[in-house]
């Protein structure tokens, strides 16, 4: 039996009862073992509902704002999905339960030894529906665009232009804008190409560095 299952159900049951999180979504994180994404001297704290260092300066995502962020996406079984921000490759696999088998993420991330341990631990997990590449994510990844659905795991100082053309019309893109004030935006693309936004509220993100990002 899985030691950390246990503490991962009450972290669901707290998103359940505090962020009335969809019932797909909870499937989906209850599912996942986080713990095995982040750095084994995190082992302990990972399923509290914060988040945790994973290195180079980065971090894997408190809970609630990937389930807040899953929810705001509405996937679908069979949709590919663009994920800007690969990092410890947990997001990932929360949307490739919910996406399943039928569907696709890729996850782009610019630091090479974190792809790498991301792909490591997929690999082992069976994520076949999840292909992490290396590369500047404000760029997008166009060679398996477009998209249903893109998410950005870190904020950009305006919406990526190539992310735009890169999302299918009826898609949608949620990602976080913003320097030191940061705010969570769900941008639709109807079928005519017309785009709406709207603001979720705010959060704090490390920044997308890139061409369409911020510079390091």
């Amino acid at each position: 039996m899985d030691p950390f299952e246990e503490k991962r159900r009450r972290m669901v049951e707290r998103l359940r009862e505090e962020l009335r999180i969809s019932e797909k979504v909870a499937k989906a994180m209850m599912k996942v073992p986080r713990h095995l994404f982040v750095p084994k001297n995190y082992e302990r704290e990972a399923y509290i509902d914060t988040p945790l260092p994973i290195g180079f300066g980065q971090t894997i995502s408190a809970p609630h704002m990937v389930a807040i962020m899953c929810d705001l996406l509405d996937l679908k079984e069979g949709e590919k999905v663009l994920e800007v921000g690969g990092g410890s490759g947990y997001h990932a696999a929360v949307v490739a339960e919910m996406v399943g088998k039928e569907g696709r993420v890729v996850a782009i991330e610019r630091i090479v030894e974190l792809a790498e341990k991301a792909k490591e631990v997929l690999n082992l997990l069976g994520y076949e529906n999840v292909k992490v590449v290396v590369g500047d994510g404000s760029r997008g990844y166009e060679e398996e665009s477009p998209y249903d659905k893109i998410y950005v795991t870190a904020s950009a100082p305006d919406i990526p232009k190539p992310l735009m053309e890169q999302l299918k019309p009826g898609g949608r893109i949620v990602i976080p804008i913003g320097l030191h004030d940061q705010y969570l935006y769900v941008v639709d693309k109807d079928e005519k190409g017309k785009i709406q936004k709207r603001i979720w509220g705010p959060v704090r993100f490390v920044l997308l560095v890139g061409e369409f990002g911020f510079r390091e």
